[in-house]
This record gives structure tokens, sequence and C-alpha cells, in this order.
């Protein structure tokens, strides 16, 4: 299939990005590079061992994806591109609804205007909102805890509701909980501008001496040692299933949870990457952040039942391939 891959330039795209070149798949990227890097393109070609078509433009902007579509003779889109810091949404609600949910639009649109039949969206399990774990797909969705969390399951309504109006439209809708790690070569991982919203890259900073020290938002939740728990999940682990997904696409809408299926805390998460890595890591505790939960972790057994997919990678891996990657940098 000839894929275009949204956001595929960053952390998650690009990873999927080789693994489908490894799948015998072509690749369109389209990125803006707003939280990503252009070199990032040349280590996916290297990593993949095949050239990309690169467009560089937003998907939220209707002549950028009218182009894309008339242009390339697409078989199937992964949309990753998107923003995603949750206490960023929080601050700047109208900014994540118009990236986010009119990206997503345009993209289905396009799709049913020229006849492109599989549609794989880079979900969340912030849909579930405040649920009991481990969250199940069937699951009846509650509100989200942050604009972020709702601009995905707006998103994930709007592809539900085209692909039933749709005979043949194919949307798959990959839940995930928390990636981390990097490709094992060091070329390709979790690279954020600015400073880090999310818990790996910024603990990898700290340990390079970027940053001074980690800060760990909230110590007092209801968990074995006061910190938040999370269904950490290999972004390699991730990547292939997304091939899954797109190789297993069905008419309708499909729904998958990709996680390891058990939480580990921040603090556990700090233990084991000194543990792996021989690194030292200082942090002190700072408030909640708004919009985090204290635990969530996933049920994944329909991904394994249906597609094939099971998270193989452990937290030991991911520790050392995103330290690997940063030494890189």
């Amino acid at each position: 299939m000839n894929v275009l891959v949204t956001g595929g330039a960053g952390y998650i795209g690009s990873h999927t990005c080789v693994a489908l070149l490894e799948a015998g798949h072509s690749v369109v990227i389209a990125d803006n590079f707003s939280n990503s890097r252009r070199d990032t393109v040349e280590r996916i070609e290297r990593l993949g061992g095949r050239s990309v078509k690169l467009v560089e433009g937003d998907v939220a902007d209707e002549r950028t994806v009218r182009e894309l579509f008339e242009q390339n003779a697409i078989d199937g889109v992964i949309h990753f591109a998107g923003l995603k810091s949750v206490p960023e949404s929080v601050a700047q609600p109208l900014r994540y609804y118009r990236n986010n949910v009119f990206s997503t639009v345009l993209l289905a649109a396009a799709c049913i205007e020229h006849g492109v039949g599989k549609f794989v969206f880079s979900s969340s399990a912030t849909v579930y909102g405040s649920n009991d774990v481990p969250y199940r797909e069937e699951m009846e969705l509650r509100t989200p805890t942050s604009p972020y969390g709702s601009t995905k399951l707006a998103s994930e309504r709007i592809l539900t509701e085209t692909a039933a109006s749709a005979p043949g439209f194919a949307v798959t809708l990959l839940r995930y909980f928390n990636p981390i790690g990097a490709h094992p070569s060091g070329l390709i991982g979790d690279d954020p501008n600015g400073v880090p919203n999310n818990l790996m890259p910024y603990i990898t900073r700290v340990a390079r001496g970027k940053l001074e020290k980690l800060k760990v938002y909230g110590n007092d939740y209801p968990t074995p040692d006061g910190t938040g728990v999370r269904d950490y999940i290999h972004v390699c682990d991730l990547a292939e299933g997304h091939i899954a997904a797109l190789e297993h696409a069905r008419p309708g809408t499909q729904v998958y949870n990709l996680g390891s299926g058990s939480g580990v805390s921040v603090l556990e998460l700090v233990e084991a990457f000194e543990r792996v890595n021989g690194v030292k890591i200082p942090y002190e505790f700072a408030p909640r952040r708004p919009g985090d939960l204290p635990a969530y972790y996933a049920d994944a057994s329909r991904a394994e039942r249906e597609l094939g997919w099971s998270a193989k990678r452990g937290v030991d891996e991911m520790v050392r391939d995103a330290w690997n990657f940063e030494r890189n940098l």
C-alpha cells in the first residue's frame, strides 16, 4: 500500500514509517515540523532502506490536504498529526480543537472523496476519562479530563459516524497508553522541542545534564508510592500495532487498546532507568497537573485476539533504548 502518514516525522510517526517500509509499504509523510525535525526523515529512509515522499504542510489546512490527495495515489491513512500536551490543552483549548479536530474532518472528507478505504487514527486512553481499570474497549466512555482528551474523543466520533455513512470505509481507532523508548539503533526517538511534557524525554535530558532535575507532578495520589501510575509501551511495539491495524482493516469501525496491560509508577520508572543505565536521576516533587489521573492501564487482549498483536518489549528495554537515543543526539 501507499500510506499517507500525517505527523510522520514525529516520535510515534517516525517509528511507524520505518515499520511500514520494513513491511514493504510505500510512505508519504505530511508534517509541518512544529514538534519534529527534518533530519528525522533521512533517518527513517536509512532505517527503512527505501526513500519516502515528504510533503511539508499542515493537515489542518484545507488546501494542503486537497493537494496531498490530488497529487498522490493514496491507499490508506495513518493520522498522527496533532498537539498532545494535556496541560497545554487546558491553557489553550481552542488551539487544540482547531488543530486536532479540524485535521481529522479534512482528512476523512478527502478519503471519502478520493475513495481511500483505510483510516487508522492515533487516539488515546484519555477518551476513557476517569474510569475503572483496566480500560476495555467496550466501556462506556466518560468525559475526558482535559481538552486534549476531548479532541481525541470528538475525532473518534467523527470517524465512527463517517464510517457508518460510507460503505466500505474502514476506520481503526487505536487507543494507546504511554509510549516511551526509541528505535534500538539510536537514530530516532522522542526529541520534543523545548521542555518536554512527557516523562521519559524529561528523564533522559536530566540524565544528560540538559535539565537540572526531574519534576514529579504529584506524590499524594492513591497509588502504592503516591506517584502517578501509567501503562508504558515501547514505541516499536506501538509502531508494529499500527501495521497490524492497517493490514487487518475491515469496513466499519474497529477499536483497539495498545498497551502492555500493567501499570508502572513514576518512581518505579525512574528506578528502572537508574538501574539499567547506571545514571542517577535527581528529582523533586511538584503539585499535581490539571487533567492528570492517578492511575490507568489497558486490557489489550482484543488486539492480541483480532490483530495478532501484543506488546513484547519490557520496561528495561524501554529505558535502555531511550537513553541510547539521547546519547546519540
